[in-house]
């Protein structure tokens, strides 16, 4: 029997290790890899203005589906685990990153624990960039919870954010 997917998405707007953004997503993927998380599916890298101070630099997002039998807090922690690898160090909240790696859905099943984790990610359906490239990888994912379909929550997104989301090319992998 197929279990549901899990899609985690990635970002960053700030080199890390001489890397561009995009070849540290490309790079993250495969240091989850190296652990075990085996990469299913990845959308193509898009471009989004930084938020919220849009005199930073733009960010790279993507999205992934993902395949492991980790338990969500497990994953997440394996997510923070990587974000350190690649220098991420949280100090304030929605500060420019080096790499953000955050648990979007796991297998449709809303959870959550005392430590903070909540899954699916709260303020997903908010964010063009999260939702533009999911789309590209499963234009059928519904919202859990509502029942949603991906295409009616893009069209719900301000048209502006929309706008300002868009596809920079392929994925480096």
């Amino acid at each position: 029997m197929k279990t549901s997917p899990i899609y985690i998405a990635l970002g960053a707007n700030l080199p890390s290790a001489g890397r561009s953004p995009a070849e540290t997503l490309a790079r993250a993927l495969d240091a989850l890899e190296a652990r075990g998380v085996a990469v299913v599916a990845r959308s193509s890298d898009w471009h989004s203005p930084a938020w919220p101070d849009p005199s930073a630099p733009a960010y790279v997002n993507a999205v992934a589906e993902v395949a492991t039998d980790l338990a969500p807090r497990a994953l997440l922690d394996l997510l923070h685990a990587v974000e350190a690898e690649f220098g991420r160090v949280r100090h304030i909240r929605w500060e420019s990153r080096v790499l953000d790696l955050d648990l979007l859905d796991y297998r449709g099943v809303p959870c959550s624990d005392a430590a903070g984790m909540e899954v699916p990610h709260p303020r997903m359906s908010d964010r063009a960039f999260v939702l533009l490239p999911l789309a590209e990888i499963a234009p059928h994912w519904c919202e859990v919870g509502t029942g949603k379909p991906i295409a009616a929550l893009i069209a719900e997104l301000p048209s502006a954010d929309r706008a300002a989301t868009h596809k920079l090319h392929t994925a480096l992998r």
